[in-house]
């Protein structure tokens, strides 16, 4: 059986900027490692690569060297062959756009590419009409739906090919925001062009949900409900959004819209921290975690909260965290589950089958969650 060939592109820095809370990694890669942000692409590749492992002697990778590929994929043993070359100092846009360009003109069937929305931009811009592309999660907030729900499903979707499954292709929209804007509080996504993707089951995510949310009675029942049940001494962790930022307000808080604050006692004791700095905050003091859904797409860890890493949600316990969301956001889903993908594939299989969702004054959903797949 000939050897099915299957590209693979690495954006090294992609979701840098996540656990710095730096909304994004755009042109902030030094800002980010000069506050102690390690790579994180690589390991969420490994993650989707780990599901090919099996089927290692009916592939041969297409890649591009170093980091962007090569040096992972000679790690696991996979066989590939490297195109093209790179030069000194950081990858770039231009470093992905030309890779795509080699993958293709050496007959890659699948295309597989790790990043976030600015990556998906690149791909696109460089793809041919057609090529199917599947992208490996690894930015911060990701709006595209060119990406698998986690790494792990990237990876399944991918075996499934390989293995000769039916899998249809779809187009998938290619959106970004403006990163600059985002880290001023505002939110404005545009839409870049579209992707042939691989589409099955609920393996890929769907494209983020615009808006702001509306319905400002729930939260104001949801704050009078949450002011009433305070623990004192007890640290609660407000992950970012407007149902987040709007229970905050409700409450007379001042918090950051895209950021992860903390409240002890009725007070906001740190706004907007990094990973290590919430960690440090939670590490062995009684914590609570409120995070929301992203409407129409499900996730509730793993998608712009990455300073809500592994170890603060271990930190804090799973049984502490608790979803805030109206019925009206829920119904978006369509009966999807909520998401997580904190990039410990163990961590997420710990998670329960359904979470508890705060909709109203004392209305608690039971609501299902999946881990990656």
């Amino acid at each position: 059986m000939s050897a099915f060939h299957m590209g693979l592109i690495i954006n090294p820095l992609a979701g840098l900027g996540g656990t710095a809370a730096l909304k994004g990694s755009d042109g902030v890669a030094e800002q980010a490692l000069a506050l102690g942000a390690e790579p994180r692409a690589a390991e969420r590749t490994r993650i989707a690569l780990q599901c090919l492992l099996p089927l290692a002697e009916r592939l041969e990778f297409l890649t591009f060297p170093g980091a962007m590929g090569a040096d992972l994929l000679a790690e696991l043993g996979f066989a590939h062959r490297v195109l093209g070359s790179l030069g000194d100092g950081p990858t770039s846009a231009a470093d992905t756009r030309r890779a795509v360009e080699a993958l293709q003109d050496a007959d890659c069937a699948l295309l597989l590419f790790a990043g976030g929305d600015g990556t998906a931009r690149d791909v696109c811009a460089a793809v041919r009409e057609g090529q199917p592309v599947l992208g490996i999660p690894a930015g911060v907030k990701i709006h595209s739906g060119v990406y698998a729900i986690s790494p792990r499903a990237a990876g399944a979707m991918a075996r499934r090919l390989v293995e000769g499954g039916l899998v249809r292709l779809a187009s998938g929209e290619v959106r970004d925001i403006d990163e600059a804007a985002l880290r001023e509080g505002k939110v404005s996504a545009r839409w870049y062009g579209e992707l042939t993707v691989p589409e099955e089951g609920d393996f890929m995510q769907h494209v983020k949900q615009a808006g702001v949310e509306s319905e400002e009675l729930v939260l104001v029942d949801i704050a009078d409900w949450l002011r009433n049940v305070w623990e004192d001494d007890v640290r609660y962790v407000f992950g970012p959004g407007s149902t987040l930022q709007g229970l905050a307000d409700n409450l007379g808080l001042q918090t950051t819209l895209l950021g992860v604050d903390v409240i002890e006692n009725g007070e906001v004791i740190a706004r907007d921290v990094t990973e290590q700095q919430l960690f440090e905050l939670v590490d062995g003091h009684p914590s609570r975690l409120l995070v929301t859904a992203i409407g129409g797409q499900g996730h509730i860890i793993g998608r712009g909260n990455q300073q809500i890493s592994p170890r603060v949600l271990r930190a804090i316990g799973l049984d502490h965290l608790r979803v805030v969301a109206t019925k009206r956001k829920l119904g978006t889903l369509e009966g999807r589950a909520l998401l997580v993908d904190s990039g410990d594939p163990a961590l997420d299989d710990a998670f329960p089958d359904a979470v508890r969702v705060w909709a109203g004054y004392k209305e608690e959903l039971l609501y299902p969650v999946r881990g990656s797949v």
